[in-house]
This record gives C-alpha cells, structure tokens and sequence, in this order.
C-alpha cells in the first residue's frame, strides 16, 4: 500500500506524516487489496477554528476510490475521523464484492 501525503499552504512535520502512516495502515486490516492512500492536509483559514481540513482517497481495485474529507481543528483529529469514515466505507465494499 502506497501512502502519499500532500500539505497545502504548510510543511507537515514528521510526527505528523508517521501519524497518518501509522493511522491509515489501520485500513488494511478492513480491506487488504487498498493499491494507494492519498492523503490531503489544507490550512483554510489561517488563525481561526476549525480550519484544518484533511481528506483521504483509497484507491481499491475493481471499484472507484473512497473519498472523506473532514474539517477539525486538529489535522490528527481530522486523520482519526476520516480514518474511521473509511473504514466504514472499506467493510461495506467488502460486502458488496463478496455478494458477487
């Protein structure tokens, strides 16, 4: 599984990018064939709450990607919400190919 991580208007940190890596390994325990994990870190509005906002795109084959995007005031918050949303996502398309 490929992790990418792209920051926008900030450089992440380390801790932050083994965060999201440690984070979305997680994934593979829903769903194993995940191919890549695009991850999206923006700061909006610089200065204000909630202005963090994180989105995530699992690339899965034989379906299109899984998409969340979440706004928090935290981009580690953010990462853990839209890690949970996918898992979601990743079991109830794990259903729908074993229906198949």
């Amino acid at each position: 599984m490929e992790v990418k991580i792209q920051s926008i208007h900030f450089d992440a940190t380390e801790k932050l990018q083994a965060f999201i890596e440690k984070k979305t390994a997680k994934l593979e325990k829903s769903f194993e064939d995940i191919q890549k994990v695009e991850v999206q870190l923006k700061v909006v509005k610089p200065a204000t709450a909630l202005n963090k906002e994180t989105s995530i795109t699992v690339t899965v084959p034989g379906g299109s990607p899984l998409y969340v995007a979440k706004t928090c005031d935290t981009f580690e918050e953010g990462v853990d919400q839209c890690v949970d949303s996918l898992r979601v996502q990743l079991e109830k398309f794990k259903e729908k190919i074993r229906k198949h």
